[in-house]
């Protein structure tokens, strides 16, 4: 039989790394092909690396065929739960796959939800029959991924994590995301400086990680500067125990005139006597 390698569902997962690659292939060098080969049909699902290396040095392999797929949504599933499964891949890469299967188990809801019965115009004077209420749909284990605890579960993360890894999804450069992929930046990071514009994330990602580091240290310190709440001036206030001043009256402004009068009076005899002593 011929196999056909489908170059969306070999580019479904990241690939193996150069150094995870070429020990894989000393592996089936020494040891053979050890797990058979996926199938749907003659489609390869799983086991591109292993077909290739085996196709490379013209070694033997196993094929089995997985009979449940009956679409591609089928087979992506499948990809999802197996690579889940494994522990070489990084958290980033858990929570991307989490979020790639809850967008199917949402898609696959929609179609399968169906549509209200269209509405019939009742007489005027009828009164409307109430509407029968289904019985509850029981919850499947694939509509649980709807919550984030259950996706984070699936992904074996926290909850924050995924918040962030769907953060860095939708917001993140390119580049940006080639760098947390690649392990020189934390989820932690990337998802502050993923709230930079694309240009700045860019940059910041080809100048390596201490960029990265401190691109994220600025995000946060910004963050924190808006968030800190802002002191309003208080007007000074008279103290409540304090009684007002009583208004001025006529005889005690008639008195602080004489009072001024009779300094001014004085001050101009001080002022002759020193005129006259200089004389």
């Amino acid at each position: 039989m011929d196999i056909v390698v489908n170059e969306e569902l070999k580019a479904y997962i990241d690939p193996l790394t150069p150094e995870e690659h070429d020990a894989l292939e000393r592996s089936i060098l020494a040891e053979g092909c050890r797990d058979a080969l996926v199938l749907w049909g003659n489609v390869l699902v799983d086991g591109h690396n292993r077909y290739g290396i085996c196709t490379k040095h013209g070694l033997p392999f196993q094929t089995v065929q997985n009979t449940r797929f009956t679409s591609m949504e089928d087979v992506h599933l499948w990809m999802i739960d197996q690579h889940l499964g494994r522990r070489s891949i990084s958290d980033f890469q858990r929570g991307v796959l989490a979020l790639r299967k809850r967008e199917i188990v949402a898609e696959r809801r929609a179609r399968s939800t169906p549509p209200p019965p269209p509405g019939i115009d009742a007489p005027m004077d009828a009164p409307a029959a109430p509407a029968p209420s289904p019985a509850p749909a029981p919850v499947s284990e694939q509509d649980a991924l709807a919550t984030r605890e259950a996706l984070a579960k699936a992904a074996r993360l926290s909850s924050n994590q995924v918040v962030l890894i769907e953060k860095i999804q939708k917001q993140g450069a390119p580049e940006l995301v080639a760098a947390v992929k690649a392990g020189v930046v934390s989820i932690n990071a990337a998802a502050a400086v993923a709230s930079l514009p694309a240009e700045e994330q860019a940059a910041a990602a080809a100048a390596g990680a201490d960029e990265l580091k401190q691109a994220a240290k600025r995000v946060r310190e910004a963050k924190r500067r808006a968030s800190a709440p802002v002191a309003e001036p208080v007007d000074e206030a008279p103290d409540a125990d304090t009684p007002p001043a009583p208004p001025p009256t006529l005889a005690g402004l008639q008195q602080r005139v004489a009072e001024l009068e009779a300094e001014n009076a004085s001050l101009r005899q001080e002022l002759a006597a020193l005129r006259a002593q200089r004389a």
